[in-house]
């Protein structure tokens, strides 16, 4: 992870999806300040709440006990959604004090004028996960670095394809790594793929499938606790679940129309991509809901997604437990009429 800041950079905005890298970057600059300025004097503000004065007023005030200050203002993109305080930033980027540094950082961010004016005296950057590759390369080497351990390649690829890229995620794994090998000699303490598969959650194919398995099954009771169970235990991305609904319903959809068409199960099984445990479910729930629930449920799904990437979807476990409980109860089975 290459270090473009420098102490002499007076504004930094740090803004992108990667929470580790985040803290990683912060981290690094605080300390680049500290061996240019000696005591560094920080003061952290919630973005969502922060007034303006107060954090004006910080920036202004000189320290009594340390040579230089930084400002870290958390949720940013909270912070300069309000236009008084975005103008107030503005002006201060043109003209900010030498005595402090200020950083904005935040998940969430939308590039505008502050962004050119922040470049000129500081650095505006992208703090988003690495890819694939870099992420493999990245395991090696903090591995080794932060946890006396060594990755093989074919671990790493395996981690990664369990984990995905996000580092915060990628570096948890490596620490549970480094203390199950902490009683082996140095020289083996080697992080192989059989112990990867032993210590690591499920990949993406493997957790998605447990969710529509789930919801396929028609109990919703069943449904939300394998949603409370992915997101609070395995900590599975709440957006990995909504991948796994929207491909569900997508089947579904394709399925259900093709049935009502008069198509033969195994042709549509092959057209939709059904297979092993999955294909028999599928095509049940599909001919239970037909082709007009199914687009309905499908276009709800994709409506889920928009929501939750607009920052719509409120509280986003809760959401995904009540939409998983009413997909399945549209999948229950309907008790028989005497």
């Amino acid at each position: 992870m290459a270090e473009p800041l420098s102490p002499s950079m007076r504004f930094v905005i740090l803004h992108g999806k990667d929470g580790f890298v985040l803290v990683e970057r912060l981290k690094r600059f605080q300390k680049a300040l500290g061996e240019q300025f000696g005591d560094v004097s920080r003061f952290d503000f919630d973005g969502a709440s922060a007034p303006l004065v107060e954090v004006l007023d910080e920036l202004r005030t000189f320290g009594l006990l340390a040579t230089h200050k930084l400002i870290v203002v958390d949720k940013a993109d909270q912070f300069v959604a309000n236009e008084e305080k975005r103008r107030a930033l503005e002006r201060y980027a043109e003209s900010p004090m030498q005595e402090a540094t200020l950083v904005l950082r935040s998940e969430s961010w939308r590039p505008g004028n502050l962004d050119k004016l922040v470049a000129k005296v500081g650095a505006v950057l992208k703090c988003d996960p690495p890819d694939v590759g870099d992420a493999r390369a990245w395991c090696g080497n903090r591995a080794e670095k932060a946890y006396g351990i060594r990755v093989d390649a074919d671990a790493a690829s395996a981690l990664v394809e369990r984990v995905g890229n996000d580092l915060a995620r990628l570096d948890s794994e490596l620490a549970k790594f480094g203390a199950y090998l902490l009683s082996e000699p140095e020289g083996k303490r080697v992080a192989t793929k059989a112990l990867v598969t032993a210590l690591t959650g499920q990949t993406r194919e493997e957790a998605a499938w447990e969710v529509q398995e789930a919801v396929l099954a028609g109990k919703p009771a069943a449904a939300v606790r394998k949603v409370r169970e992915l997101v609070e235990i395995s900590q599975a991305p709440e957006q990995l679940i909504i991948w796994s609904l929207v491909d569900l319903t997508r089947k579904l959809h394709d399925a259900a129309r093709m049935l009502g068409e008069g198509a033969a199960e195994g042709v549509v099984a092959k057209q939709v991509k059904l297979w092993g445990p999955s294909m028999g479910p599928t095509l049940k729930a599909a001919r239970t809901l037909g082709p007009v629930r199914a687009a309905r449920l499908f276009h709800a799904a994709v409506e889920l997604d928009r929501r939750s990437k607009s920052g719509l979807a409120g509280e986003l476990p809760r959401t995904l437990e009540a939409f998983v409980a009413g997909m399945s109860s549209d999948l229950a089975p309907q008790p028989v009429r005497r």
